[in-house]
């Protein structure tokens, strides 16, 4: 897997002071994407136990809420492979921090209705991430007052209560 940039203080992707990781690699190529140079799979630098080394010691601080992953497209199979030793790590040194995620596929039917029976890897993904940012940005229905969101058709979705229910549940904010 391969990363376009960590930022180390990020307001803008979540709730509180975050650590972001933009992954690299996206097949969505959504029209008026703020991200295009991250489509490519091969862009930026590739993540190692350095980079998850970083993002660990700058979590390590009082202030610091969670962690975002953004893109790119984090849910890419290959990005799935790549971001598990990295969540694995958050969630046992972080228990209390929380992860978020965007990306381009919806809950229901490409998440839970697709990766979950193709990819073992999902599963476990899904389980440390507490709040997902899920559907295509659509160019048309941008609207920069919404927090978190750069499309009106895009959910924020609390991953915890939605896979307990077994509905959708929407993050309050």
């Amino acid at each position: 897997m391969y990363y376009a940039d960590i930022k180390k203080a990020d307001v803008a992707n979540g709730t509180g002071v975050r650590i972001s990781l933009f992954v690299s690699g996206c097949t969505h190529h959504c029209k008026g994407c703020f991200n295009e140079e991250a489509w490519d799979f091969h862009y930026g630098s590739e993540f190692t136990d350095n980079e998850i080394d970083k993002i660990i010691d700058l979590m390590d601080h009082s202030y610091i809420a969670g962690l975002t992953l953004l893109g790119g497209e984090p849910l890419e199979h290959v990005n799935q492979q790549g971001l598990l030793p990295l969540l694995r790590k958050v969630k046992e040194k972080f228990p209390d921090k929380n992860i978020w995620c965007y990306s381009g596929y919806t809950f229901e039917t490409d998440i839970l209705g697709r990766m979950c029976k193709e990819w073992k890897e999902t599963s476990e993904l899904l389980s440390y991430i507490d709040v997902l940012v899920d559907g295509k940005f659509e160019e048309d229905k941008k609207d920069i007052k919404l927090r978190f969101r750069g499309s009106s058709n895009q959910r924020i979705i609390d991953v915890k209560k939605s896979l307990k229910e077994n509905k959708t549940v929407l993050f309050d904010l």
